[in-house]
């Protein structure tokens, strides 16, 4: 005689919903978790590539360009951005008021790069080209047309900017 008790075979014949075997709801989320925590601790571990770091302080040195045109046009005087041994300057701005260092120590310029910065509103097409000591072939370019704002380009892009003082 056959009896249908709780774990009895014959109620797991019965009910095919029972019979099925998987995982949890729960389960899955662990597992998904685990993976999600193992996957943040590889990308922060990872340190940014020199690509990266020049890309990053082209966009910086864009901004800050931006911000001493501004102020070269407010107080009415020339500023002129120049690059140094240790970093950068802006001549004309009293000290102190914008950084003058990059923020990666391997981030390289050609030594005696140059930018006019106003007070005109309108300056001359000006560019200056951006290195890194640890990759030799990432470079990046900040560029004016001087009407537009400084942009970032990649070197090897092709620039409608010439730099300032070179022939077409």
């Amino acid at each position: 005689m056959q009896i249908s008790a709780a774990g009895s075979s014959a109620q797991r014949a019965s009910c095919p919903a029972a019979s099925q075997r998987g995982f949890t709801l729960l389960e899955l989320l662990v597992v998904v978790s685990i993976i999600a925590i193992g996957t943040a601790g590889v990308a922060f571990s990872l340190r940014d590539s020199a690509q990266t770091q020049t890309e990053r302080e082209a966009q910086r040195l864009s901004a800050l360009l931006e911000s001493a045109r501004a102020q070269s046009r407010t107080l009415g005087v020339a500023v002129v951005w120049r690059s140094t041994a240790l970093g950068f300057r802006f001549d004309g701005l009293p000290p102190g008021t914008l950084p003058t260092t990059w923020l990666d120590p391997t981030t390289t310029v050609a030594s005696g790069s140059r930018l006019e910065l106003g007070p005109d509103p309108i300056v001359a097409a000006q560019a200056v080209t951006l290195g890194n000591t640890q990759q030799a072939g990432v470079t990046w370019r900040v560029v004016t047309d001087g009407l537009h704002p400084f942009s970032v380009q990649m070197a090897g892009s092709e620039a409608a900017v010439a730099p300032a003082g070179s022939e077409p």
